[in-house]
């Protein structure tokens, strides 16, 4: 079982504390630039802009893209100094008393530091500090909508240690400066995610993830020293030879230890692809990651929780009278775009309710596979939003564009079910509260509770059977029944006998 979080990590946490500590680190780094501040100001900044990255995943509002860019010139400005004193730092430890190389180095990056100094200066006196508390006092609002160590962020989590995973591989065959460096910051967008979003694995393996990170920065470091080497010119050759033997055995002395926990059967890579979600576990976490961006954007998200229930209840009583062939992927499509279908709508929802089954199919078109999925699923899932109410679907639409007939042939019927889904609750009142499907000579019967056979959701859903009916090629009948309880038959009769004997 994973540990409890300590408080103090927890009162150290979320974006409203990262926030707040960037201006005040803001305060502490203008009074010199010293290497301390600066590093501890870039933390606090790549803290929230890493937790803007995780949320953006889900939560499509632009407050999280503005906030990033509003940090980005200052960040980079930074970066630059803090790279330069990083440098001299690794000059003061590696040359030895009176070393002239030393001193031709250290003279040259105080000068670089003097100029990056100023720069540094410029930036923060930019840098706009009102529009970054009101950006982040608005957006800690949202944080609370997705809750840590859960489906979402282990979702989120998996998809940085597949990344960062990739990277090792390419570095361990590449073998070159830049690949370790892409691996670093493979390697440290993983931490910041487990982090901000799974303290209770981050603390069992934050040790080795900042190990591992250090180490690998310092063989960044090295491969810059050695480049400023290479280049300056007032440095002889037999020092410059020296200096570069130094290098390469401090440099492999950092890589070692990355291989010997990061290679092999039982590395650290397997340790924690064994805590993240895998199969079904997976599935459901690509699903609470689509279902966590729709809430953000529909504006009903009770009625599409409804439509999903019914939408699913229809294909399994399809596929258990035999009219489907029980596909996983199928049933997945159809309750992502069950969930989906309403995003269209978002804040136009008073202002222009029509055409939002177009706008919808194009952001849905737009994001990215969960793990799991494959692009051409999520064409599929667009396609069922296209389509999930208005004007009749035909297989020469522009929507079914790339599709093999019979992907088309099933893509049709999962329209047809939605579509009957969403006519069940056309008017977004929620009274169904049952559906059943069974085979009766040969055509298929819906019983419906919770509606009026004379209302206009009944006669939508009568109509919107179409679609189902011709991909199907039988008859659907519909049989609308009176919700038991207090509007039921047996309640009406106990008024009618009340009524009598009054």
């Amino acid at each position: 079982m994973l540990p409890a979080p300590a408080n103090n990590d927890t009162k150290k946490s979320g974006l409203a504390y990262w926030s707040e500590r960037v201006l005040e680190e803001c305060d502490k780094a203008s009074a010199g630039f010293a290497a301390d501040p600066v590093h501890d100001l870039r933390v606090a900044i790549r803290r929230c802009r890493s937790m803007a990255d995780g949320f953006l995943s889900v939560d499509p509002d632009p407050a999280w893209k503005q906030m990033k860019r509003l940090a980005k010139p200052l960040f980079s400005s930074l970066g630059e100094l803090r790279d330069t004193q990083v440098m001299m730092e690794w000059v003061s430890k590696l040359a030895p008393h009176d070393d002239p190389v030393g001193r031709e180095l250290s003279s040259a990056l105080l000068t670089k530091e003097h100029h990056l100094k100023a720069a540094a200066k410029e930036a923060l006196a930019s840098f706009d500090r009102k529009r970054w508390a009101a950006l982040n006092a608005h957006l800690a609002t949202r944080t609370g909508a997705v809750p840590p160590e859960g489906p979402v962020f282990q979702h989120l989590a998996l998809e940085r240690w597949m990344e960062a995973r990739e990277l090792h591989r390419r570095a361990l065959r590449n073998r070159s400066g830049v690949a370790w460096h892409q691996l670093r910051i493979g390697i440290k967008r993983f931490r910041y995610t487990l982090e901000n979003f799974l303290p209770q694995r981050h603390q069992k393996w934050s040790k080795e993830l900042r190990e591992l990170q250090d180490a690998l920065g310092e063989v960044h470091d090295f491969d810059v020293l050695r480049a400023m080497i290479n280049s300056h010119a007032g440095i002889g050759r037999d020092e410059r030879a020296l200096w570069q033997k130094h290098i390469a055995e401090e440099r492999r002395q950092r890589l070692d230890l990355y291989r010997n926990k990061m290679v092999g059967r039982r590395s650290l890579w397997e340790l924690w692809h064994a805590e993240l979600p895998t199969g079904a576990a997976l599935e459901e976490a690509a699903m609470a990651k689509l279902r966590t961006w729709a809430s953000s954007l529909d504006p009903d998200p009770a009625h599409s929780e409804l439509v999903t229930q019914l939408a699913l209840k229809l294909y399994d009583g399809l596929s258990q009278c035999g009219i489907l062939r029980l596909v996983s992927k199928d049933r997945q499509i159809l309750e992502a775009a069950a969930l989906l279908h309403e995003v269209g709508r978002g804040k136009l929802a008073d202002k222009n309710p029509r055409g939002h089954q177009k706008r919808g199919q194009r952001m849905v078109a737009k994001l990215k596979a969960p793990l799991g999925w494959s692009q051409e699923d999520m064409r599929c899932v667009a396609a069922l939003v296209r389509f999930h109410q208005g004007g009749l679907p035909s297989t020469n639409d522009a929507a079914f564009a790339g599709f093999d007939r019979k992907r088309r042939a099933g893509l049709m019927r999962l329209i047809g079910i939605l579509r009957l889904a969403n006519a069940f609750d056309d008017n977004h009142a929620g009274k169904v509260r049952q559906l059943t499907v069974e085979c009766r000579n040969g055509a298929l019967i819906l019983s419906c509770q919770g509606l009026a056979a004379m209302s206009r959701e009944a006669e939508r859903a009568a109509r919107a059977r179409y679609v189902l009916e011709m991909v199907c090629r039988r008859p659907i009948g519909i049989r609308f029944l009176r919700a038991r309880g207090a509007g039921g038959i047996h309640a009406a009769r106990q008024q009618k006998r009340a009524a009598h004997t009054s």
